[in-house]
């Protein structure tokens, strides 16, 4: 039995679809029934917050994907590392066979929001004992239509990217991904770096959105970011991130994909088409 969190969310409902057509045996965890009831599957409500109910969740359980949501704009150690590292643990007890966690590209010790929050989380799934497996996206193709991907409410795509490329992936990709992982031979303690067939800056991506593209200088972004009620203190974090990008560092393509699933990955194009 396969649990998948995050079930509702961008990866979750691909991963789900593709588990059901492959007749697998699985649950999703939700947190509000009628969104389990839309999924047409097994479902269990839970909370990363409610150990008890996590619990539950797991019984019966022999592989887990472990996905939840992104970063938060609060002080200190951000949430999603002490949800995760309790459901590891609660994920062991259980006697689970593997762990197949999400997580982010090249996560390390000093980067910022949930890049950095998955390399915590990393660390104590390794110390773990169990057998794991992490799946490192670049961003998801779908950002582009959920507000995270640079829209303004006046339908341009901007933010201070320059010329960097980015690899973007389709979340459909990634699911195809977990579900070879959480479907096949057992093994653990590997890293797949996941990413698209190509590389693109953003105002190539607005051509194909049929949108304006506006370069933003840092201190333009800065504002912008503090207009949607980010704290001051947060912003300088998403802007590292930025820089980071339009610097080239999501730039890679891997062949991690067709590896994976013995295809290659959805084009822009293709993830357009698609919807």
């Amino acid at each position: 039995m396969i649990l998948v969190t995050g079930a509702t969310g961008t990866i979750g409902r691909c991963l789900v679809r593709a588990l059901a057509e492959a007749d697998v045996p699985f649950r999703a965890l939700v947190r509000d029934a009628r969104k389990g009831k839309a999924l047409d599957c097994e479902f269990v409500v839970g909370d990363f917050d409610d150990p008890v109910s996590m619990v539950s969740a797991l019984k019966g359980v022999d592989r887990l994907l472990l996905n939840s949501g992104g970063a938060l704009p609060v002080d200190g150690q951000q949430p999603m590392v002490r949800q995760q590292t309790g459901i590891i643990e609660t994920a062991r007890a259980a006697g689970v066979s593997l762990v197949v966690k999400v997580s982010a590209w090249q996560p390390g010790p000093d980067a910022k929001l949930s890049v950095g929050a998955h390399w915590e989380i990393e660390q104590y799934l390794k110390a773990s004992g169990l057998p794991w497996a992490s799946l490192q996206p670049t961003g998801y193709m779908q950002n582009f239509f959920t507000g995270e991907g640079g829209f303004t409410r006046s339908g341009a795509l901007e933010g201070p990217y320059g010329e960097g490329r980015v690899a973007y992936i389709d979340a459909f990709d990634v699911a195809a991904c977990a579900a070879a992982l959480l479907t096949g031979p057992l093994r653990g303690g590997e890293t797949y770096a996941l990413t698209g067939p190509e590389a693109l800056t953003h105002e190539e991506i607005a051509t194909k959105l049929a949108i304006p593209f506006r370069d933003l200088t840092p201190q333009k972004a800065a504002e912008g970011l503090q207009a949607q009620g980010l704290p001051g203190w947060f912003v300088d974090d998403p802007l590292r991130l930025y820089a980071e990008m339009a610097a080239g560092a999501m730039s890679e393509v891997t062949t991690t994909v067709r590896e994976l699933t013995g295809r290659a990955p959805r084009t822009f194009d293709e993830f357009l088409a698609n919807g």
